[in-house]
């Protein structure tokens, strides 16, 4: 019987490669913070790291302990999420939703490209951008 040859999304990823994509994550917590800034919207803290709020076994090894926030209206309705899959997970990705909505969308981190949206765009600060401005547009026309 033949089995299915070990890749990295079967056994899970390298240490040096969920380092990274948390390193990625910090750096969409910083332009979602600027966003915020920029634009006059609130940015929220939405849940920490499961092991961060209990303290599991594990010592803490996540460069933050924010694991989900948000973008919020001036009336506090947040349009845009923001999360990360915790340490355990084996398949790790960011994700990003719009509450209400069917759209979200996964970025994984791939060598030599960075942060990578749905296997073929590269996410960088003007595309959160664009993708914020948008959620933020949707929110308005429902409201």
């Amino acid at each position: 019987m033949d089995f299915p040859r070990l890749t990295r999304y079967t056994r899970g990823m390298s240490a040096d490669h969920e380092a990274r994509l948390y390193q990625a994550w910090v750096q969409v917590i910083e332009w979602m913070k600027a966003y915020a800034e920029e634009k006059g919207v609130q940015f929220s803290k939405e849940s920490d790291f499961p092991d961060f709020i209990y303290r599991m076994e594990r010592p803490y090894e996540v460069p933050t302990t924010l694991m989900a926030v948000s973008l919020s209206d001036a009336r506090g309705e947040p349009f845009f999420f923001a999360s990360v899959s915790p340490r355990h997970a084996k398949l790790k990705h960011i994700a990003f939703r719009v509450p209400g909505g069917h759209v979200h969308h996964h970025a994984h981190w791939e060598e030599g490209k960075g942060l990578v949206l749905e296997g073929k765009f590269p996410l960088d600060k003007e595309r959160l951008y664009q993708m914020a401005d948008r959620a933020r547009a949707a929110l308005a026309k429902a409201s």
